[in-house]
């Protein structure tokens, strides 16, 4: 992802004022990397999570759709918006679920305007959000829209903290469907205290919108953003590498066990697409990502976007398992070799099945081998395996299943259990 850097057109002295009287405040802080001590591991493990804990009917499974960040950054104007709402459609990702069209900073005016509204920048969203809106709208799509939990945004454009009845109204007014809300010069607030007064401003105004926090995961928000928002970051931006990806992966699986139906842990974007990995490690992200039950919001140009990115990004059998109605969050349950590198993750679906991934994360190709213990399911029961890459059903395995996995590349399969009589549980 693009780095956030402050705007240089925003007075300084506001700025300098207001570090001086809270210096606490933060651009970005580096979340918590600390082990806490785990339960006893449970594949099928979903206590932490309660069912639409914040009920207001969204999120019943992970939102889907394109985020103009981690391509634009800044760059962004209504006729971007309208031509990937477009390309959405016409390249078939909108069929498949892909269906919030999310704007994120840089849209508003650097001032309120005199009535203290967010205005949007004249010159590059000339029509307003409210007519970008029904353009979206009628496409079949939704609009989302991007504000911060501080004073300011990342990019210095006015934020919504102690202005959330105002905006959530201005918001709704236009017909948006969902907001990212981002945690930028928070004036040393904690979080459980500002995210919550924005949740119930948005629930006030009488239209659904779907809320997604932002908070870097700094003070751990799978604790308590379950009863605030929809989903909630557990990790730093990503950036359109490897190793930001791995990582983010691992910091994300810790609590998996928080997520669930109306909530959800949110790793960042999908970088898929925007040339820093290989086919591969694009094709081990969309699967990781898929398992964890993340947001897939797609982080590319979608105007441009290449066959071998529209393959990943439109699979539907993978697709299909980060949006099982079953809707628990699959976790990593074996490392092996140097560095933990042959890795095995797995978690269960709906109708008794599993998903499982192999994904070799060591420099060279190798073999990964999971057995039904380590599922933590009954070694006599044969299964049916689907391959999800391959498209295509393997053989019948009893106990025992291994692949041979190409260097950072990942493998994905469902288990389907050929006798349903019995408990697959051991």
């Amino acid at each position: 992802m693009i780095d956030r850097e402050m705007s240089a057109s925003f007075p300084l002295l506001i700025l300098l004022s207001l570090y001086l009287c809270c210096p606490s405040i933060a651009v970005r802080k580096v979340p918590h990397l600390e082990e806490q001590e785990r339960p006893t591991w449970n594949l099928f493990d979903t206590s932490n999570y309660g069912k639409l804990q914040l009920d207001n009917g969204l999120a019943l499974t992970p939102q889907m759709g394109w985020n103009s960040w981690n391509f634009f950054a800044c760059n962004i104007n209504e006729k971007v918006i309208k031509e990937t709402a477009d390309a959405l459609v016409s390249t078939g990702l909108a069929n498949l679920g892909y269906i919030y069209v999310n704007i994120d900073d840089c849209w508003s005016s650097p001032l309120r305007n005199v009535k203290g509204d967010l205005n949007p920048e004249p010159r590059t969203f000339p029509s307003g959000i409210k007519a970008l809106a029904d353009y979206v709208h009628d496409k079949g799509l939704k609009l989302g829209i991007y504000s911060d939990a501080g004073a300011f945004t990342c990019q210095v454009r006015p934020g919504s903290l102690f202005h959330e009845n105002r905006d959530a109204n201005l918001f709704a007014s236009w017909g948006v469907d969902y907001l990212k809300y981002d945690n930028c010069y928070n004036l040393g607030i904690k979080p459980e205290k500002r995210y919550p007064p924005m949740r119930d401003a948005l629930n006030l105004t009488g239209h659904t919108i779907f809320y997604s926090l932002c908070e870097w995961g700094v003070d751990d928000p799978a604790l308590w953003a379950g009863k605030v928002g929809n989903s909630w970051r557990t990790t730093d931006d990503i950036n359109d590498s490897w190793e930001s990806m791995t990582s983010i992966a691992d910091l994300n699986d810790k609590w998996a066990s928080y997520a669930g139906p109306g909530g959800w842990n949110d790793p960042d974007m999908l970088e898929v697409g925007n040339g820093g990995m290989t086919y591969q490690e694009y094709r081990a992200h969309f699967s990781i990502w898929a398992l964890m039950k993340a947001p897939l919001l797609i982080g590319c140009d979608v105007r441009s976007i290449t066959s071998e990115t529209l393959e990943i990004l439109s699979n539907e059998e993978v697709i299909a398992v980060n949006q099982d109605p079953l809707g628990v969050q699959g976790r990593k349950v074996s490392t092996e070799g140097e560095d933990g590198c042959r890795q095995i993750w797995a978690g269960p679906l709906s109708a008794d099945r599993l998903v499982v991934a192999l994904w070799n994360r060591c420099p060279e190709a190798t073999t990964i081998t999971v057995k039904w213990e380590l599922l933590g399911i009954d070694p006599t029961i044969a299964f049916t395996v689907r391959d999800l890459w391959k498209h295509k059903d393997l053989s019948g395995n009893v106990g025992v299943f291994s692949a041979q996995i190409d260097s950072h590349d990942c493998h994905m399969y469902i288990f389907t259990p050929q006798t349903a009589d019995h408990s697959m549980v051991m």
